[in-house]
């Protein structure tokens, strides 16, 4: 076990010397961090532990997506599907299809069609089952599989789009996660506006380009109800004006490709956009066929331009006029990049951490270190003399192991992970304090220095591996089955379980080959 070959003293020095690397931008001033972070690759040393949001300050924000409107939405669109099949079948129906609770329900007038129907309507959507009841009434539903693989893809692209507007807006280090069946959590450390992250984040982004009715005036639509394929559509302006427009999209914001705050020719400022290739066929081919129309640009069910059509636009952008300000316009261009979210989202819960609170944390945190630290360096050396002094120098290696890989991983650290840390300390020693006192019991038995050490490490190896890696199983399974604070204390944990395991068992040990090949005592000191 003192047998230390040339690769196994590389390795040591090697990984202690990463260590160091990984840990110093930590104590360094943020000038010179900056400098080695300007020329140092991705991944490489230079980059400091990232601070959880109740060490930094910053926004908690728990949302609430409302994956069910998403399943009312197919239910609207297959209507239009049922109406369409049952048209081009040329089947006579009453009623017509509608909505009933989360059926679509139509009645037809010929039952002796029903298995042909029935057979149609399978084909409009697979993810719907067909039921023909008495008298040709049919309902149409969707299985519980195809509502639960509704909402689940609705949920991961609603975390996909928050965090794409998140990193939008240049926020370091925001935390993103689902978090039961049909919420997402965000923690936003070190966000001085956090309404506007709420107000970005509540707003659906769903953008739409239609045409308003040339053939009837909204007040005509108001006395004798908007003809079919028609619906009155307020505005978001200041005159509260509303639109009569048609409920065929041209154009949907699925087919923008980049969206930028700009400025109109009357230097106020606008949205300009860009199309993909399809999106401006589609754009370019409406304006040029219907030239002086006016055409809505509809945001989340309300109408923010209704410019008139001067002339075709073929190069597949344009420009969003409307009531904005330089910060209205920046954060719908930020939001019209990001997409649509496909849901709504509702902010159940909310808190803040003062920046303030979260320096508290942070001092106290490395006052109880610091504490720790003296303690267990001072009952090692009082209880293990020299080879405490020995263990106590891994010891600082172990705790530099431990800041170096939260480092090198970027991952946060919470006020829970700072007592990770703190307990990983008073760990560290529990491997050396059973080799220690193996090495005792070997000298009393009369064994010489050199054999005592080395039976003392064999022998203690068993134990030492099985106490860490039961440890490591519990912080594991923390870490999995844990959320937020849990998850910040499992991550410290396995690290400094991994890092006292590499220190008590390759970083002491070959100190104390080295101090015995050298010294050859006749006694241990210990």
């Amino acid at each position: 076990m003192l047998q230390f070959p040339t690769w196994k003293k590389t390795l040591v020095l090697v990984v202690c010397a990463l260590g160091v690397l990984y840990a110093a931008p930590n104590f360094m001033p943020d000038k010179t961090v900056d400098w080695i972070q300007s020329w140092m690759p991705d991944g490489g040393p230079g980059k400091r532990i990232s601070l959880g949001l109740d060490l930094q300050g910053g926004s908690y924000l728990l949302l609430d997506v409302k994956a069910e409107g998403v399943v009312v939405e197919r239910l609207d669109a297959n209507i239009d599907a049922v109406r369409g099949a049952l048209r081009d079948a040329r089947v006579r129906y009453r009623p017509a299809p509608h909505i009933e609770g989360k059926d679509i329900v139509f009645g037809i007038l010929e039952p002796e069609r029903q298995a042909e129907i029935e057979s149609l309507m399978r084909a409009v959507d697979p993810d719907m089952v067909v039921e023909a009841g008495d008298g040709g009434v049919f309902r149409m539903r969707f299985t519980e599989e195809a509502v639960v693989e509704i909402q689940r893809r609705v949920i991961e692209q609603s975390i996909e789009i928050v965090r794409r507007r998140i990193d939008e807006t240049g926020t370091r280090e925001p935390l993103i996660q689902r978090q039961g069946l049909s919420r997402i959590l965000v923690q936003l450390p070190g966000v001085e506006d956090p309404e506007r992250i709420k107000d970005l984040l509540k707003k659906t982004a769903k953008l739409t380009f239609r045409f308003v009715s040339d053939k009837m005036s909204v007040e005509e639509a108001r006395r004798s109800g908007a003809p079919p394929g028609y619906e009155i559509v307020p505005s978001d302006d200041d005159f509260q004006r509303d639109y009569l427009l048609e409920r065929r999209v041209i154009v949907g914001g699925g087919n923008l490709v980049d969206a930028q705050p700009s400025f109109d020719e009357n230097n106020l400022p606008a949205v300009s956009f860009r199309f993909d290739t399809v999106g401006g066929q589609k754009f370019g081919k409406a304006t040029q066929d219907n030239v002086g129309r006016l055409f809505a640009i509809v945001l989340d069910g309300k109408v923010i331009s209704a410019p008139r059509i001067r002339t075709a636009i073929l190069g597949g952008s344009g420009i969003i006029t409307g009531n904005f300000t330089t910060q209205s316009a920046g954060d719908l261009a930020l939001l019209l990049r990001a997409g649509a979210l496909p849901a709504d989202l509702v902010v159940i819960e909310e808190r803040s951490v003062g920046a303030t609170m979260g320096q508290d944390s942070i001092d106290s945190g490395k006052i109880a270190s610091i504490i720790g630290l003296i303690a267990v360096v001072i009952f090692m050396v009082i209880a293990y003399g020299l080879f405490g002094a020995l263990a106590d120098v891994a010891l600082l290696f172990n705790i530099v192991l431990i800041i170096g890989a939260l480092s090198a991983l970027q991952a946060t650290l919470t006020l829970p992970g700072i007592a990770g840390i703190v307990l990983t300390i008073g760990m560290a020693v529990d491997a050396n304090v059973l080799i220690f006192e193996r090495i005792r019991e070997e000298v009393r038995a009369g064994r010489s220095p050199l054999n005592a050490v080395d039976a003392g490490y064999k022998r203690a190896l068993t134990t030492i591996i099985d106490a860490n890696l039961t440890t490591l199983i519990a912080a594991s399974l923390l870490f999995m089955f844990g959320s937020g604070p849990v998850k910040g204390f499992a991550v410290t944990l396995m690290i400094g379980i991994v890092t006292s395991m590499f220190t008590a068992i390759m970083v002491t040990r070959l100190i104390v080959a080295t101090w015995l090949r050298r010294r050859r005592p006749a006694e241990l000191p210990i």
